[in-house]
């Protein structure tokens, strides 16, 4: 049987915790019997959260020494600040280095980057969490857009429910897509969601906060469905397009043209939430012009169809 261990570290998330109990206990083979042999490794009682106004203690029968023999080893989110103990980030390494694999669910990325192991590759962690993780460890690839990401023997998921889909991921290429979809169907979930994270971000900017930009964002805000060029906006803030660039980069981490991009997104997004506008009407109402415009961006940046992400978030 494949063996998967689960990490409790102190202060982990009991859903991040929980995602792959369940999940892996509802895959079974296609003789019915189950698949896999869960372990919940803590070295102690540890204490599990949920947000900022729940916590409880949990203890398992599986020390953090019974990880060593495990075919699968995943690290549930923790307080990205929280050190692991270098027992922990040991064994870790050894299942690693034997060839073992390992994932992380949301902020429990953390643990694999200062274990080294996400060194030089691609990785991903909770949206909110992103810059942090690349500006803290600024060898690895960070794609705040996927849902999760695998690179073989090393896997790392988005936030929270993004678990899920990297545990059925896994369940996929453990027993194939028919073993996956019986597992989904258990846990009343879709075998494998469209889009990324990118589809959950809040794209919003401190318009208050921006004492020389702001008369500017918030007329472009204001004219969205105009087709806007860079001189446009420079000459409304009445500066250079050189000086606007770098105003701009000093002051929202961007261009003026991907700062519109993204609030014009956003505004696809609302209209594909709150209207029945047709994709055509969307597209020239956020400043798209043409629905395959809109098309090619959704899909570039949202990671998934209009239509598609309509039919999830509508109403």
């Amino acid at each position: 049987m494949h063996i998967v261990a689960i990490l409790a570290l102190e202060d982990v998330a009991a859903f991040d915790l929980t995602i792959p109990c369940q999940v892996f206990a509802m895959a079974h083979g296609p003789d019915g019997t189950p698949a896999y042999e869960l372990r919940v490794c803590a070295g102690r009682a540890v204490t599990a959260t949920a947000g900022e106004q729940l916590s409880f203690r949990i203890s398992s029968p599986y020390g953090l020494d019974d990880v060593r023999d495990a075919d699968t080893v995943i690290v549930p989110g923790i307080p990205p600040d929280r050190e692991p103990s270098a027992r922990t980030m040991r064994l870790i390494r050894e299942v690693a280095a034997r060839g073992g694999r390992v994932a992380s669910i949301c902020t429990g990325a953390f643990v694999l980057a200062k274990a080294g192991l996400l060194d030089g590759r691609r990785a991903t962690t909770h949206w909110m969490f992103a810059d942090q993780l690349a500006q803290s460890f600024p060898d690895v690839e960070v794609d705040p857009s996927v849902l999760f990401v695998d690179n073989g023997q090393i896997l790392t998921s988005a936030g929270v429910a993004a678990g899920l889909d990297l545990c059925l991921h896994m369940v996929r290429r453990d027993l194939g897509a028919a073993a996956a979809a019986r597992t989904a169907r258990m846990i009343v979930m879709a075998p494998q969601r469209a889009g990324g994270q990118a589809q959950f971000i809040d794209h919003r900017d401190p318009l208050g906060h921006t004492d020389h930009l702001g008369p500017t964002l918030q007329w472009m805000q204001e004219n969205l469905d105009q087709p806007l060029t860079v001189a446009d906006i420079a000459r409304r803030a009445a500066m250079s397009s050189r000086s606007l660039s770098r105003r701009f980069r000093a002051q929202m981490g961007t261009t003026p043209l991907q700062w519109l991009l993204n609030r014009r997104l956003q505004r696809a997004r609302e209209l594909l939430e709150t209207t029945d506008l047709t994709i055509d009407g969307i597209a020239r109402a956020a400043g798209f012009g043409s629905a395959e415009t809109l098309r090619h961006h959704f899909s570039r940046h949202v990671g998934t169809t209009p239509t598609s992400y309509r039919a999830t978030f509508k109403g």
